[in-house]
């Protein structure tokens, strides 16, 4: 039997997350449904990250062992003619005996979208967290770098979790703004490029801010993206200082902390495996 592994991306809006379950569509599911008509056999696939329900990839790694004999990207191909849509596979390639995308890990990255302006636009509504109140964002991103370092999580994690440990390291924790309603005025009219004519004429990004929190970690537990994103807003709202997310880390209680924040606004970006995967072949 041959090991792949495979890179996906996905529109999670519709699906129960990643796991298979008792009822309701996963991607792990759909992804085992697809592989079991190429193999004639019930196939494991063992992914990076379990994605809550709503939560989107744009890089989640699976692997799993067929018997049938197949090149990588006859199987790219044939995956994606029996996945939906909203499931893509990006690369296939032949991964290394025992590699396990989620326990070889080196490190995950998130990235939470919020769209901070008085309306929503329509093509938003499935990828961004609506927020329209005015937000401090230099206050966020100063919070957000308090993060970086090792750390006991437990007040960003969702109570009844069961892990050996609430401890992870955070390598990176930014809040960045990307586009103002001048900003993209701005950008919209200097850009002839076909991409930029079709915002012109659609008016996707006018009419408010899009702040992007992007995290980078040996490890997240459950909801902790999503719960820091939640005390990050109460932050930059202006109801409690930059400093407040020291003692919410030090009290280990969930309600110490903000709210977690819907699921639509996450995306798990990337997974890195550092030389793990150095003898993969194509």
């Amino acid at each position: 039997m041959r090991n792949f592994k495979v890179v996906l991306a996905y529109d999670g809006t519709d699906f129960v997350g990643w796991q298979r379950q008792a009822s309701g569509l996963s991607i792990q599911g759909v992804l085992e449904d697809a592989l079991r008509t190429l193999d004639d056999r019930d196939v494991t696939v063992n992914g990076a990250g379990r994605t809550d329900a709503g939560v989107h990839a744009l890089a989640q790694v699976a692997s799993f062992a067929l018997e049938r004999s197949i090149e990588c990207d006859t199987l790219l191909r044939a995956l994606n003619a029996n996945l939906p849509e909203t499931v893509r596979v990006l690369s296939a390639v032949e991964a290394p005996p025992g590699f396990n995308p989620r326990f070889d890990a080196r490190s995950k990255t998130y990235r939470y979208r919020i769209w901070n302006g008085p309306a929503l636009s329509p093509f938003e509504r499935r990828y961004a967290w609506h927020y329209a109140a005015p937000l401090d964002v230099d206050a966020m991103d100063a919070a957000a770098r308090r993060l970086e370092g090792r750390h006991d999580f437990a007040a960003f994690q969702t109570a009844g979790s069961d892990v050996a440990t609430t401890e992870r390291t955070i390598i990176s924790s930014r809040i960045v703004k990307l586009s103002t309603t001048e900003d993209t005025k701005d950008t919209e009219e200097k850009s002839s490029s076909e991409a930029g004519s079709k915002l012109r004429v659609l008016g996707v990004l006018r009419g408010g801010a899009l702040i992007n929190y992007d995290v980078t970690g040996d490890g997240f537990l459950r909801h902790m993206v999503r719960a820091v994103v939640g005390t990050l807003t109460e932050i930059g709202r202006g109801r409690r200082p930059v400093e407040w997310i020291d003692d919410v880390l030090a009290s280990r209680d969930r309600h110490a902390a903000g709210s977690t924040v819907p699921a639509a606004g996450l995306f798990l970006v990337r997974v890195d495996y550092g030389e793990r995967l150095a003898g993969e072949r194509d």
